[in-house]
């Protein structure tokens, strides 16, 4: 970890927000598969009350720590990291992941063999070892009906999983759309060349936006597998409750908005409004007639994304 700054492979950018036991974890895992990788980590704390920042100082001097006053989000924060960032090649990681094996080189390793891949994604496991389904397609607003109306959850035709690609198991290799920022690689150059990430979006689909500035800048995006890493996933955006999913709506319209103008915009809310409006109704029925708890909880937390989606 003390490479010079011309030989460094890669700078791994982390991400913290009220997670100390997994961001320690999270470093622990790279340093201790880190290989013949020569990298640098560099932590961003986004104002964490557990002392998440205070670990890192103290159980990874090593590390390049970036304290926050206040919570800046994702993009902002991310941002901060690359400003120092000296590596050949940039790494996004989740504080709650876990690196396995050799991944990380392999990774760097792909890059420099593939010129023209701008970024990749690796396979990504869950926290039971399922396979995640992270990289797929933009969401469209076509995406967007597949997945709202759950046609996307049948067997077949296979066509209707086509946002996250959800028949391939990711064991080969494919060119892909989007790549979950819990994990994604990408060369200098391609940060050069189409600039950090946008800072308007908070916390959601700011890795999307990216993606798609990539593309339509001429690089390739491809998954890989390389190597595995486990995400335990959303633990930062769980603690938002149902503000997650008002996150979420906000994004995915502010992304159609930059990208297919005001009309665009207004579609993807109507879609997502009726699916938060539809199991709001629904789940809230379900309580009323059989006195479920779950449904009930259900029935709020969808009520109270409709509220916060219109005001």
């Amino acid at each position: 970890m003390t490479a010079s700054a011309e030989r460094l492979d890669l700078s791994i950018v982390v991400i913290s927000w009220n997670t100390r036991q997994m961001t320690h974890d999270c470093i622990r895992s790279v340093f201790d598969n880190l290989g013949d990788c020569r990298a640098e980590i560099i932590l961003v704390d986004n104002a964490s009350s557990d002392g998440s920042a205070d670990m890192v100082a103290a159980d990874f001097p090593d590390v390049i720590l970036i304290r926050n006053d206040d919570n800046r989000g994702f993009a902002a924060a991310n941002n901060q990291g690359f400003e120092v960032a000296s590596g050949r090649h940039i790494l996004l990681l989740n504080s709650d992941t876990l690196v396995h094996g050799d991944v990380l080189a392999q990774s760097v390793a792909y890059l420099d063999r593939h010129q023209n891949v701008g970024a990749m994604g690796c396979r990504v496991l869950n926290t039971d070892g399922s396979v995640q389904l992270t990289c797929g397609q933009f969401p469209t607003l076509f995406n967007l009906l597949l997945q709202t109306s759950g046609l996307n959850k049948l067997p077949w035709p296979q066509f209707f999983g086509r946002q996250q690609m959800s028949h391939w198991a990711r064991d080969t290799e494919r060119p892909v759309q989007t790549i979950s920022g819990c994990y994604l690689m990408l060369r200098r150059e391609v940060l050069q060349h189409v600039g950090p990430l946008d800072e308007d979006f908070f916390f959601f689909g700011e890795e999307t936006d990216w993606c798609r500035r990539m593309h339509n800048a001429g690089w390739q995006l491809m998954f890989a597998p390389v190597g595995e890493i486990t995400h335990h996933g959303s633990v930062s955006a769980r603690k938002h409750n149902h503000k997650r999913d008002v996150m979420l709506t906000s994004a995915i319209v502010r992304l159609h908005r930059k990208h297919g103008g005001p009309l665009a915009a207004a579609a993807a809310w109507a879609i997502i409004f009726g699916f938060n409006a539809s199991r709001g109704i629904g789940w809230s029925l379900i309580a009323g007639l059989t006195r479920n708890d779950r449904a009930k909880e259900r029935g709020h937390h969808f009520r109270m994304v409709v509220r916060d989606s219109l005001f």
